[in-house]
């Protein structure tokens, strides 16, 4: 018999914008009894949903189950951004060249894939523009570093043929009403999610197939003979095949042990104020910045009101749970970058601060693969959890029902997440890093 005894719970760290937004299009259902399945799903964020999906294809007219600790939407996955990028932002001109790194290019070959999995679900559910909408993202400078950065980037997307537009500060002012930028880098494969709304509604859209059980955390997970067997406070799951989707949380079930690093970053949404107003620019918008240690901001309208939702500051932490004190800090944080950007709305206040946690490896690698017999991972989105999670998803349904494919055979194509140093090194290390960054970064912050 092997046992995996859980040894942490996830942990909401305040309340997400995003979620408190959102509707539950179904009813919320808790685990009550014991469950035999042909495959159990733990986590029901990107990685866990897409696992479902890809899975319910796979195997058609097979028992699925899904738990999640919390409540869909209120985890991490409704906690993010809400940006699918397909290109990434922080390379060099020579990764991106036809002569240059053929890991990077099979990297936005992988990001798309995943977006359109995501894409065919939001058709298949009916999500709504507001929930999945395919308009793209700006890398907004608002530094002479931060133009140099786009700039550079600008010039290794036109060597790769990746469509882009350059914006002036003009541009940049009537899209957003703020003259703080001064330029911005337009590229149109990226989509904007409302992240909340996206996986209630991709779960809502399981439902019919997927037996859902939500407030259900799994505390312990043994195997016995072929099957393995959750326990959670109200009843057991028992199936052959496990897929863990619990991102950070997997070394919590004994995986991957000092090899991955727990960042917390750190958003503020405003209350609402009339979409009528011209003060904020258009009606959406959403920008990541220049410098990737910048701030993210968003906005979004809806039934006539628009709220603008900031995103920067982050620390590494072993823990799960963040200090009031250090949320009334970053909240005041957001608050001088707001201020700085729009001085019309420096009286709006934050309706809601929230804190999320990534999960990232040394050297950029997943967590990912056949960890025990019938034990699958897909967990460490290195921080972009939206599409790396979802293809991991993807693909750990695809290992776990041996179904081969070019695209599994890339993606198993890396080694293991690289150890870390021993604590307390490894936070004093990389907090420092973090703060230089930020320092760095300066105004786009």
């Amino acid at each position: 018999m092997t046992s995996n005894p859980v040894r942490r719970l996830p942990v909401e760290n305040g309340v997400s914008g995003w979620e408190a937004i959102s509707q539950r299009p179904f009813p919320l259902r808790k685990l009550d009894g014991n469950v035999s399945a042909d495959w159990l799903v733990i986590g029901a964020g990107f990685a866990g949903l897409s696992a479902a999906r890809r899975l319910r294809t796979l195997r058609p007219g097979e028992k699925i189950v899904l738990v999640d600790a919390g409540e869909i939407g209120k985890g991490t996955s409704g906690r993010n951004s809400g940006f699918m990028i397909d290109v990434p932002h922080n390379l060099s001109a020579s990764e991106y060249s036809s002569g240059g790194d053929e890991a990077t290019r099979i990297e936005m070959a992988q990001n798309r894939s995943a977006i359109a999995f995501a894409r065919e679900a939001a058709d298949e559910f009916g999500m709504s523009r507001e929930t999945f909408d395919p308009a793209g993202k700006i890398n907004a400078a608002a530094t002479a570093r931060g133009m140099n950065l786009n700039a550079n980037f600008g010039h290794s997307l036109g060597t790769a043929g990746e469509k882009h537009l350059f914006l002036n500060a003009k541009e940049m002012r009537d899209l957003t009403g703020s003259n703080y930028y001064l330029g911005g880098l337009y590229t149109p494969g990226t989509v904007l999610i409302q992240p909340a709304d996206y996986v209630r509604q991709f779960a809502a859209g399981l439902t019919s197939t997927v037996d859902i059980f939500e407030r259900s955390p799994v505390t312990a997970l043994a195997r016995h003979g072929r099957d393995w067997t959750a326990t959670c406070p109200s009843g057991t799951v028992t199936a052959p095949k496990v897929i863990l989707g619990v991102n950070g949380h997997i070394d919590d079930f004994g995986h991957f042990g000092g090899r991955l690093m727990h960042i917390f970053a750190y958003a503020s949404m405003t209350a609402p104020f009339p979409a009528t107003s011209a003060i904020a620019g258009e009606e959406r918008w959403a920008l990541l910045p220049a410098d990737a240690m910048g701030a993210t901001i968003r906005k979004i309208t809806s039934n006539g009101l628009s709220r603008i939702v900031i995103r920067t500051r982050y620390t590494y932490d072993t823990k799960v749970a963040v200090s009031e004190q250090r949320m009334t800090k970053m909240a005041a944080e957001h608050r001088r970058s707001f201020d700085a950007r729009f001085p019309e709305l420096a009286g709006l206040p934050f309706e809601h601060s929230w804190a999320g946690r990534l999960c990232l490896s040394r050297n950029h690698s997943p967590a990912f693969g056949e960890v025990e017999e019938g034990l699958f991972s897909a967990c460490c989105e290195n921080g972009l959890g939206t599409v790396k999670s979802t293809l991991a998803g993807m693909m750990a349904a695809e290992l776990a029902t041996s179904t081969a494919s070019q695209e599994l055979t890339r993606y198993m194509d890396h080694p293991a997440p690289t150890r870390l140093p021993p604590e307390p090194f490894a936070w004093l290390g990389i907090n420092s890093v973090i703060r230089l960054q930020e320092l760095r970064a300066g105004r786009e912050g």
